[in-house]
């Protein structure tokens, strides 16, 4: 008697990326559903709630933190990686609350997501970093803070900062600060 293969939902924008990983999945055994925004991964969900799913943080007309906790209510059992190019503790944090199982930063393979997926409990022996993170990577935690704080909107944001909206939206074009 053969066990059914898991249902894996890919949620993410980026078609090549869901392609890759939808072959790589299937190629370990999982029943791969792509969606490539809140609507589709929705509609799949309530047809066939997957066992496991990764969820990209920024898909084209929304976040992936707003749509984690409709698609837990459709599939409770679901466990969640939110992955991400854009990391920032701010999000991970919220993601973690809402729900997710695990947070990864882009760009990630099959093996990490598994193993991401895999991992349930916090580890205390976790490496602590002998080094503090720059200003610049500082500032851009702040900014994402704040911008979650305001719903994702821009001009609130830049509000609340202080700063004019364009400089805001310069500033988030560009990719996150390393360490």
């Amino acid at each position: 008697m053969s066990e059914t293969p898991q249902r894996l939902l890919i949620i993410d924008d980026d078609e090549m990326f869901c392609h890759v990983m939808q072959r790589a999945m299937s190629r370990r055994g999982f029943e791969v559903m792509v969606a490539h925004d809140a609507e589709q991964a929705l509609a799949h969900a309530r047809q066939s709630p997957p066992r496991i799913a990764t969820l990209d943080l920024k898909l084209e007309h929304s976040s992936g933190l707003k749509l984690l906790p409709e698609l837990l209510e459709l599939a409770p059992a679901c466990r969640v990686v939110v992955l991400t190019g854009y990391s920032s503790i701010a999000t991970a944090v919220e993601a973690i609350k809402l729900g997710a199982a695990n947070y990864l930063c882009k760009p990630a393979d099959a093996d990490e997501i598994l193993a991401a997926l895999e991992h349930q409990d916090g580890n205390p022996d976790a490496e602590v970093a002998d080094n503090p993170p720059s200003i610049n990577r500082v500032t851009w935690e702040h900014i994402q803070k704040v911008l979650q704080e305001h719903d994702g909107n821009i001009s609130a944001t830049a509000r609340a900062l202080g700063m004019h909206r364009r400089t805001l939206q310069r500033k988030l074009q560009k990719h996150p600060v390393r360490r």
